[in-house]
């Protein structure tokens, strides 16, 4: 009798049995939909975002969504404007869901979420039926205990014995068979999840909460060693677990593989009274520029001018994979902001800005206020090699790993000067920008 494999064995199709069928006859791989944590946005997702490129997947079958008023309530139950509550979370991840299946045709999807954004998740998984549309959920460093356990504070989205962690929780598992869970933890750094109120304001008080705080009974539990809140999302080593839990194998590659043309675009967004927004912003001017890597100085004209419509987008701009970038952002009510950022390796519409919030007294008594920021994670000194003009910050809390920006200011004989940022092997330069005329410079890390 010949079967499938007998035919199969003639011809060229001899070398082609063993390894089974053709790659280009796979199925394609599932969706993952990228969902951000507390006061985020999408652009966090990028070094990710990637990495699964890298390894093979389409870049229609990812996406990363922004919350439109990411940062929580103090009540969940209480409106407050501008930020928004667990309900609201459902509501946009759910219609996310949708449009991503129906983009893409697939029945299901992958989520991958960072810190709040797993309580989104959980709350569509496992309470409002998401479950049939699902496959795997990962949930990286979410408070799934809580930030605390305790009288104050009750009606708050992170307390334990609230409203809504009681009603995640209630079960004897925190889970459902139809989806396939995996959580990913610090191991003792991560600053949600200590045993002590020190870093949520109440030093000395126990938070009833453990490092074993974002495991779920009945998940895939891995702690990834001395990683901090941000980094078990964003980290090499926690992309490592999510293609392994997805994909069922060990990615390729680690590293990002670059692009010979790089094309830039994104969002502009708000920061209105300093609550972080992903509302659009009209009117919004940005410009960017090559500069030199050692010194910040432009490399010819700009790239790109460009003001915003309703939409808040801006772009696209092609470049190369090896250029440094600046740019600089014009928001009413704001600073000029002056963005430094390490090249792009890879194609992304998911740069996302917001402007800088306005100067304090300090700044702008100040002649010059260079600050360097790392969205994917914290520095933890001494953990990390953390310089800001060739010295280590002191406004930087040592310890497990807790500030993730740490600001210079300089006086006014030296504005203008190159100022250099730091952290492990990636280094970025700026220019001080004087404060007098509202201007502010940023040294954004990327990994």
């Amino acid at each position: 009798m010949l079967t499938r494999r007998t035919i199969l064995l003639s011809g060229t199709a001899f070398a082609l049995s063993a390894t089974g069928p053709l790659r280009a006859q796979q199925a394609p791989p599932v969706p993952v939909l990228f969902v951000h944590g507390n006061g985020d946005h999408a652009a966090l997702w990028m070094s990710t975002l990637w990495r699964f490129e890298t390894n093979g997947w389409p870049r229609d079958r990812l996406h990363a969504l922004n919350f439109t008023d990411p940062l929580s309530r103090g009540d969940d139950a209480v409106v407050q404007a501008g930020r928004s509550g667990t309900a609201d979370q459902l509501r946009e991840l759910a219609a996310e869901v949708e449009a991503l299946c129906a983009r893409t045709g697939a029945s299901r999807v992958a989520l991958v979420a960072s810190s709040r954004g797993g309580n989104a998740v959980r709350n569509y998984v496992v309470e409002s039926g998401g479950a049939a549309r699902v496959s795997h959920a990962v949930l990286c460093g979410t408070p799934n205990r809580g930030v605390f356990n305790w009288e104050t504070s009750p009606g708050s989205e992170f307390n334990g014995r609230g409203p809504f962690l009681t009603m995640l929780n209630r079960r004897d598992s925190d889970v459902v068979p139809e989806t396939a869970f995996l959580t990913l933890r610090s191991d003792g750094n991560d600053k949600f999840a200590q045993p002590d109120g020190r870093l949520v304001g109440r030093p000395g008080v126990p938070t009833g909460i453990t490092a074993e705080g974002p495991a779920l009974r009945g998940a895939t539990n891995i702690a990834l060693g001395q990683l901090d809140h941000r980094e078990v999302a964003f980290h090499p080593r926690a992309f490592r677990e999510m293609h392994r839990f997805i994909a069922g194998r060990e990615p390729a590659a680690l590293a990002v593989a670059p692009e010979a043309s790089v094309r830039l675009s994104g969002l502009i967004t708000g920061n209105p009274g300093g609550v972080p927004s992903n509302r659009p912003v009209a009117g919004a001017t940005l410009e960017i520029y090559r500069v030199d890597p050692a010194t910040a100085a432009r490399q010819g004209d700009a790239l790109l001018k460009a003001t915003t419509t309703a939409d808040g987008r801006w772009g696209e701009v092609v470049v190369g994979p090896a250029d440094t970038l600046e740019f600089v952002l014009a928001v009413s009510g704001h600073p000029v902001t002056h963005t430094y950022r390490s090249p792009f390796p890879r194609s992304s519409s998911v740069v996302h800005l917001r402007p800088a919030r306005p100067l304090g007294e300090a700044d702008r008594a100040a002649g010059a206020v260079v600050q360097m920021t790392r969205p994917r994670g914290y520095f933890g000194i001494p953990r990390d090699v953390v310089l800001l003009d060739g010295r280590e910050p002191s406004d930087v809390t040592r310890g497990v790993p807790t500030d993730a920006t740490t600001t210079l200011r300089l006086p006014a004989a030296e504005v203008g000067r190159t100022v250099v940022g730091l952290f492990n092997e990636e280094r970025i330069a700026v220019r001080s920008w004087p404060a007098a005329d509202n201007r502010i410079a940023i040294a954004e890390l990327t990994w």
